[in-house]
Parts: C-alpha cells; sequence; structure tokens
C-alpha cells in the first residue's frame, strides 16, 4: 500500500502543528503562559483564603500570563538563536510593549471599570442604565504582577532554550 502524501500546511508537515510545537520558543511562550495561567489559583488562594479554580480562564491577577508568555517566547529565541537576531530584536519589542499595555493602559481600564460600577450601582431603579451587567474590572496588572509574569518568563524560555538547543531541536 503506497504511503500518503503529505498535505503542504497539513498536521504532519513542518507547517502544521507539529511544526508550533516542535518550535521551542512557541512552545516557551505556551509553557509560560500555562504556568502563569495556574498559579492564578494559588495566588489567589493566598490572598482571599479561598480556592476559585475559574481564576485559570481570567484576566488580571498575579502574575501577569501575557507577560510570561511574551517573555518566555523572547528569552528562548535569545538562548536558541543568539540576541542579535531579528527574530529577538521583535520579540523583546513586543515583549515591552505588552508589559506597559498590562501595566498601563489595561490597569487603568479597570480602574475606570470599577469606578463605572460604583456609579451604576447608586443609580435609581426606574434609570434606563440601572439594569445594566458590571464591566470586567480586572483587566491589567500591577507592575509587581508584571515583574512576576516577566520572571517566570526569564526562567520558563531559558530552560526551553537550553532543552532545546542541548537536544539539537530546530528553533
Amino acid at each position: 500500500m503506497p504511503r500518503p502524501v503529505p498535505v503542504p500546511g497539513g498536521i504532519d508537515s513542518p507547517n502544521g502543528i507539529s511544526g508550533i510545537l516542535r518550535n521551542g520558543p512557541c512552545v516557551a511562550g505556551f509553557v509560560a503562559f500555562f504556568i502563569a495561567q495556574s498559579l492564578k489559583v494559588f495566588t489567589h488562594w493566598y490572598t482571599e483564603a479561598q480556592w476559585d479554580f475559574t481564576q485559570v480562564m481570567r484576566s488580571g491577577g498575579m502574575p501577569s500570563s501575557h507577560t510570561a508568555c511574551v517573555v518566555g517566547l523572547t528569552t528562548a529565541l535569545g538562548t536558541i538563536q543568539g540576541t542579535d537576531t531579528g527574530t529577538f530584536a521583535i520579540g523583546l519589542v513586543l515583549s515591552l510593549v505588552v508589559m506597559y499595555d498590562a501595566s498601563g493602559v489595561r490597569l487603568h481600564a479597570g480602574k475606570q471599570a470599577t469606578v463605572l460600577n460604583i456609579i451604576i450601582s447608586q443609580l435609581p431603579a426606574d434609570h434606563p442604565g440601572s439594569g445594566e451587567t458590571p464591566l470586567r474590572d480586572r483587566l491589567g496588572h500591577t507592575p509587581r504582577q508584571v515583574a512576576v509574569g516577566a520572571l517566570l518568563g526569564v526562567v520558563t524560555g531559558y530552560l526551553v532554550g537550553i532543552t532545546w538547543h542541548g537536544f539539537g531541536m530546530p528553533s
């Protein structure tokens, strides 16, 4: 029986899902993201003294998973390909933008949502805006949450990077 010919971009091609799973920087970013999201359950328990497994699916909180993701990817790029490459430069700039956005724009949008929720809750019952669903106010991160996410990203990216490089895996 003849072997099937791989379809370009199919699941078994280097451009398919298996290609993503063999890409060290991509794996580093995803691993850092999932570790950060998982840690949110524990940090919520530590600060609130209650277990809440829905924290895994929420934005905001300790640590910043978006920061961990992009810093993990960038660190793995630097470890595997070197810090003098264009891809590392793109990753570094992207990481800085994500960290700035998380601790600046998104944090302040969350604070504004908190104030709006208070205002809406005090509206009279016959006011057209009184029945509005509360806005999500846990959007951004404090600088500490971003820093912890960055540290997690550096550690994860470095460990994945040296593992990938040590096994001679393609970057």
